[in-house]
């Protein structure tokens, strides 16, 4: 006997019971115990920060970085699902910041780096019950236990064994470089963060003049959006090849302009202009003009006209102002031109107090004032603003800076080919990231820019003396006691203490070797994880062995620019290696209404809401399924609920109705009774077979979408045809072949499911399995997840089968849409369904499966139709518009022409994509099928739907005998609603006694054996029923009273 079960479905409950049974018999843990002698499966988890909320986008990921892991675990593989948190940078600073009401960064040097990184330390974990409760909830099996720490010592001691690794093959070094700088956080930010962080914003758009100084009344005009970097303007640029005028304009008195030919009309607009003479650029190239600003005095020649190949005409003016300490090009010129520097802020982003009008001001701040001052002095030629895409800081959502600063790169453009050679090994998901997103991002490879002016988080173990400069990088605890003659085995990694270790130089012997003070970016701790969970090479080096590479990763896109590239770009540098090799990434969350999900808008969803009324396994399903993995996804409760409702329902159900009556007939899996299959029988068994080869193939390929919308299809085929078309052989009384056959059938079907589940709906495979498979079988494996994965059996796929019922399935799908467009209910028996089918060989389907469409469509017989014309008439519409287009003053004759062809051989041809031949004027002309419509028609005494070729055409005459069959069938209705809500079991003998009108009860009369046979009655008579608590009801302008009572039946 199996465990009953409701037909009342409640998820979360269901849920719970199975997380306790998981906990109780540490289902997890055994899942890979048992494994470990088995080839590995490697899984890298990337690190979340474990002091924010877990929000929808971290089930999304977990989700996704479940699925495959719980299949490779059933196919037989050692899964280490080791865990990890990123407990360093700017995310734990910040929030602590926030606690000690900071808002500067010498107020941390001021309470003590000490005691500020401990509290760093203790914040790190601040959200981890959350985190953990929510792992948990959803079914993400991960080893916390084990979980790696990127604060801890030995995780930071295997991240300076790759920088020496990298410094020893001299690609890390300091350098002077304009970096995207967060002036709030006061530090550096690297390209791949920089990209996360992306806002649209408004800014200023100005034309400022720049007066020549050998040309009277003639200047250059250039355009910026930064008029912050206008008093560190040292030069103007031009392209050599932009042919640039020299320019007057209406209103403008005597002066001349000159900029970029191309973009006059752009500039100016209606305004007229007149072109004095043009020139390339080349030809600008030294002219000389007025600075500006004058706030700093220049040690070298300024305020000239540059060429500069990477000048644009895409907007502007064609000229672009030379500012070396704020542009990664503008100092590449400056270096070609030997121009000078001027950095006119501070680490703060603040004006300088050389800049006196503003000294003190944040440069963003400035602007309107800059902008009034260039107003006054008359070099504002005009002023607006403009919104576009700006970076902001990742982490605290200030504007960045680009400024330039002395920092430490890594050398990744050193290795960029061989980055882009690497991907080539790589599996994407979507595969247009390979050489798009991310292939591109590796195409135009710069120098990782890995220092970080601040205090919790990795220090760069680089050495330098005060004396020569010289410089050392350590690579372990070991080394640094080698070289400083002390134990330090001990040593806190952290600042401040590593900052106090001090040696002598090795080089010069006269200086005392300091720590630099930076520390690196945290994306190179989280690239690291692979070397520096297993303490590698200090430790573990087997363990590292069999877990590197990655055999799969998973996280949203954006990490195509954060981790997915620190992995790849660490494993390049130091393994000449690939760090994974499959990986899915997962495209954005929006709300129901498509706009992204942000606290502003108030259209978060809380996962928690969801998860309490519906259930994780909703909600993962929903993940899978609702769109690829690469695509955006809309996300809110309700779509969730519509999956429990379309797919969960539909599974409980056939669950439910199959435990219900294998109960009543005692039925087990060991049933002695040999089972007889029948036709419908093999084609389950045969798409059963198909579903699990096919959803195989997909896991293989990391299909998600393959993985899991045909299992939905096959749960709604088995509940809506084969269960619907079955349930006769469970309901009858005796026990035969057939019925054995039908309940080994849905039982073998209920398991698989249950397997092919476990990866994407554990809870419910779980439920399922537990009660289906261990409840009659001692020897099974406890749980699901720790049975194997089902394997296709080969020899039951009957490709034929499948196509033909798959064809009998469409065509009793037209059949039904037929009845409704006549509003025939389907409980009305019909006296005859013909068919047409899109291929010849497709007519025997018809005869070999007569019997399932007549009582699908409840009609008496079926037939091919023997022409499409026998049901329906077709009439042409030649479409005016189209034709008038096309054919001019020549359309009417066209249109008479083409009303003149036979309309049901016409019609057939267009609706087969055929062109029709017209003859109009002695010529000949082709009309295609989108420049006529075809009108159908059903003939009288038919109803016709059609789809394509395939065609449903129902005979809707009704005789008197099919007329009261059709009463019969909504009296049984009726008796078996009643039954319910009275709530009989399903075995319950039943005596029914009614009243109705004349015609009602002669069909009972008529039909009274099939009701008696169909609602267990053991008496049925008509008598007067007075009392006003029985059963009263109207249907198809009848009347009736109805009384029914259980009958005790003595076995």
């Amino acid at each position: 006997m199996f465990k009953p079960v409701s037909s009342r479905l409640n998820i979360p409950a269901e849920e719970e019971t199975q997380l306790r049974f998981w906990k109780r018999h540490d289902i997890f843990k055994r899942s890979s115990d048992d494994r470990k002698d088995r080839p590995p499966f490697v899984i890298f988890e990337g690190p979340p920060t474990a002091n924010g909320k877990p929000g929808v986008h971290h089930v999304l990921a977990r989700a996704f970085k479940d699925m495959f892991p719980r299949y490779k675990t059933m196919q037989g593989f050692f899964v280490d699902r080791r865990g990890g948190w990123d407990t360093h940078g700017l995310p734990v600073e910040i929030e602590v910041e926030k606690q000690l009401g900071f808002t500067q960064k010498s107020q941390i040097e001021e309470f003590g780096i000490a005691e500020f990184n401990q509290l760093c330390r203790e914040s790190a974990f601040s959200r981890i019950q959350d985190w953990e409760r929510m792992t948990d909830r959803i079914g993400y099996w991960v080893d916390k236990d084990r979980a790696y720490v990127t604060y801890k010592n030995d995780y930071i001691e295997s991240v300076w064994w790759l920088l020496k690794s990298i410094w020893d093959k001299d690609l890390l070094y300091q350098g002077h470089k304009v970096v995207p700088y967060c002036p709030r956080c006061g530090t550096p930010l690297s390209d791949h963060e920089v990209a996360q962080g992306y806002e649209d914003t408004e800014d200023p758009s100005i034309f400022v003049r720049f007066p020549l100084v050998d040309e009277k009344d003639t200047s250059l005009l250039v355009w910026t959006t930064t008029p912050w970097t206008l008093p560190g303007n040292v030069a103007v640029a031009a392209h050599p090849e932009v042919e640039y005028a020299l320019v007057t304009a209406e209103g403008t008195g005597e002066e001349k302009l000159i900029l970029a030919k191309d973009l006059i009309e752009k500039v100016f607009g209606e305004r007229p202009v007149r072109i004095l003479k043009t020139m390339k650029g080349k030809s600008l190239k030294g002219k000389r003009y007025a600075p500006l600003f004058t706030f700093f005095l220049t040690d070298k020649p300024a305020y000239y006209v540059v060429n500069a190949d990477y000048v644009t005409t895409e907007d502007g003016t064609g000229l672009v102002h030379i500012a070396p300490a704020f542009g990664m090009e503008d100092m590449e010129v400056a270096k070609q031109y030997d121009l000078p520097f001027i950095m006119t802020i501070d680490d703060a982003g603040s004006f300088l107090r050389q800049v006196h009008p503003w000294a003190g001001m944040f440069v963003k701040d400035a602007d309107r004032g800059i902008i009034q001052d260039l107003h006054e002095r008359g070099l504002l030629f005009s002023a607006g603003t403009m919104t576009h895409t700006y970076p902001f800081c990742w982490r605290c959502a200030t504007p960045l800076l680009y400024m330039a600063r002395p920092t430490w790169f890594i050398k990744t453009s050193a290795i960029k080919d061989r980055m882009v050679e690497l991907n080539q090994e790589i599996n994407w998901v979507p595969e247009h990231i390979k050489n798009g997103r991310f292939g591109n991002w590796l195409e135009n490879n710069i120098d990782w820019a890995l220092g970080r002016n601040r205090y919790w988080g990795t220090p760069l173990p680089v050495w330098e003396c005060s004396a020569c400069r010289h410089q050392v990088c350590v690579g372990s605890r070991q080394e640094l006691t080698e070289l400083t003659g002390t134990d330090l085995s001990g040593l806190e990694l952290h600042r401040p203490y590593v900052d106090d270790v001090r040696f002598p130089c090795p080089k010069c012997g006269d200086g005392e070797m300091k720590r630099v003070p930076e520390l690196i970016d945290v994306w190179f701790d989280s690239g690291a994880m692979p070397f520096a969970q297993w303490h590698y090479p200090y430790e573990n080096l087997d363990e590292f062995k069999t877990q590197f590479p990655a055999d799969f990763i998973c996280e949203a896109v954006d990490q195509t620019r954060g981790w997915f590239y620190s992995l790849h770009a660490i494993s390049s540098l130091v393994m000449d290696s690939v760090s994974y090799k499959n990986v899915i990434c997962l495209g954005l969350i929006l709300d129901e209404k498509g706009q992204k999900m942000s606290k502003s808008r108030g259209n978060v969803v809380d996962p928690w809401e969801v998860i309490n009324e519906y259930g994780a396994d909703p909600m993962r399903w929903y993940m899978y399924t609702s769109s690829p993995p690469g695509n955006e996804r809309r996300f809110s409760k309700e779509l969730v609920g519509e999956v429990v409702r379309s797919f969960m329902l539909t599974l409980w159900n056939t669950y439910s109705f199959f435990v219900t009556y294998a109960n009543l007939d005692k039925w087990t899996p060991d049933s002695a009774l040999i089972p007889q299959f029948s036709e419908l029988d093999d084609w389950l068994l045969s798409s059963l077979e198909t579903l699990v080869r096919d959803v195989t193939r997909a896991y293989e390929n990391y299909d998600v979408i393959a993985a899991t919308r045909p299992v939905e299809k096959f749960v709604d085929e088995l509940s809506n045809w084969y269960l619907r078309r079955s349930r006769r052989r469970f309901w009858k009384s005796e026990s035969d072949a057939d019925k054995a056959a039908a309940y080994e059938t849905l039982y073998k079907a209920l398991v698989t499911i249950s397997k092919l589940i476990a990866p994407t709906m554990p809870f419910m495979a779980e439920t399922i399995y537990r009660n289906l498979v261990t409840s009659v079988d001692e020897d099974a494996p406890v749980s699901v997840h720790l049975a194997e994965w089902p394997k296709a059996e080969e020899g039951l796929i009957d490709e034929e089968l499948n196509r033909d019922m798959t064809l009998v399935m469409k065509l009793a799908s037209l059949g039904h849409s037929a009845r409704n467009k006549s509003n025939i209910k389907v409980r009305q028996p019909l006296s005859e369904a013909a068919f047409a089918v899109g291929k010849a060989e497709e007519g025997g389907v018809i005869q070999r499966f007569g019997d399932i469409l007549e009582d699908e469509l409840n009609v008496k017989q079926v037939r091919l139709l023997s022409g499409n014309e026998e049901a329906v008439s077709y009439s042409l519409n030649p479409l005016p518009r189209q034709l008038g287009q096309k054919y001019r003053n020549l359309s009417p004759r066209i249109r008479q022409a083409i009303l003149e062809l036979p309309a049901q051989e016409s019609a057939l041809k267009l609706l087969d994509g055929i062109n029709l031949v017209v003859k109009v004027e002695g010529k000949y002309y082709e009309i295609q099928p989108d420049e006529v419509e075809v009108h159908t028609a059903s003939k009288s005494g038919y109803e016709v739907v059609s789809e394509g070729p395939y065609m449903a055409a129902l005979i809707t005459t009704l005789t008197p005998q099919l007329f009261h069959e059709g009463l019969a069938r909504e009296f049984v209705r009726r008796v078996q609603d009643l039954r319910k809500t009275k709530g009989f079991e399903i075995s319950d003998r039943i005596r029914i006694a009614y009243n109705a009108s004349p015609e009602l009860a002669k069909a009972i009369g008529n039909f009274s054996d099939y009701i008696a046979n169909e609602t267990l009655a053991l008496d049925l008579h008509r008598q007067e029923l007075t009392d006003e608590n029985f059963f009263r009801d109207k249907f198809d302008g009848e009347d009736l009273v109805l009384q029914i009572e259980k009958v005790q039946v003595n076995d």
